[in-house]
């Protein structure tokens, strides 16, 4: 009998159709569970069919290949790109795109759900929907109340591949109007990058003045790159 974690070495061009019944990526979901299925194996229930050369599975673990087997590497791809592979046409390449979307507002529902901020782990969890599958900066705020419960997320600003402007007037402004007693800042790095350049530092300096002077604390300022952060907090840099 075969080894359930192992896959029979199938021809490159052989059916989804004449595998063994537990390589079958839908099967397989039916009788082992979702969580039983590789990445590829669900691209492969989305896409159905692959190339004349390739099975559905084939042609998606070489896509997540190319993008170094990172989801958030493959949610930045557009329609597009995703056309550029033989057996990708424009309604398999939706149907990726859609379902990465669909995952993306499952774990922004979650983080909402998240209604109090506890540590720098916290924040993150918070605005990593938002922010991590970005191809330029956005600047985000988490607005909190004296408990460090969650008030608001609040899009700041959109920006380029290298920066993005946070207008502390209107940060605070935001801030008032929610009635806050403290903030957590966050932008993106789409390069994966984690140090803070000069002007993060220069920017979070003249936030946390600001914030003295109105009575409204900024507890952090995360920077998010893929799926770490870097936290001004926890660095020592507050």
């Amino acid at each position: 009998m075969k080894n359930e974690n192992q896959k029979a070495d199938y021809p490159k061009n052989t059916s989804i159709k004449q595998w063994a019944e537990d390589d079958k990526p839908r099967e397989k979901l039916l009788n082992k569970g979702k969580s039983s299925l590789s990445d590829a194996e669900l691209i492969a229930i989305l896409i159905n069919s692959g190339n004349r050369k390739e099975t559905a599975v084939d042609l998606s673990r070489r896509i997540l290949k190319d993008k170094h087997d990172n989801l958030i590497e493959l949610s930045r791809m557009s329609i597009h790109d995703l056309m550029q592979y033989s057996g990708i046409g424009e309604a398999k390449a939706i149907s990726i795109i859609a379902a990465l979307e669909l995952g993306k507002r499952r774990r922004q529902s979650e983080a909402l759900e998240l209604k109090q901020i506890k540590t720098s782990k916290d924040a993150f969890e918070c605005l990593y929907p938002y922010a991590s599958d970005l191809n330029y900066e956005q600047f985000w705020v988490l607005f909190l109340d004296r408990a460090n419960q969650l008030l608001n997320i609040k899009q700041i600003s959109d920006g380029g591949v290298a920066g993005t402007v946070a207008d502390p007037k209107k940060i605070f402004k935001f801030a008032l109007e929610a009635n806050a007693s403290s903030v957590v800042l966050c932008h993106n790095h789409p390069s994966g990058q984690l140090v803070p350049s000069p002007q993060d530092i220069s920017l979070t300096k003249k936030m946390k003045s600001a914030g003295e002077t109105l009575e409204i604390k900024v507890l952090d300022h995360l920077i998010i790159g893929g799926n770490s952060f870097y936290s001004f907090a926890d660095e020592g840099m507050l």
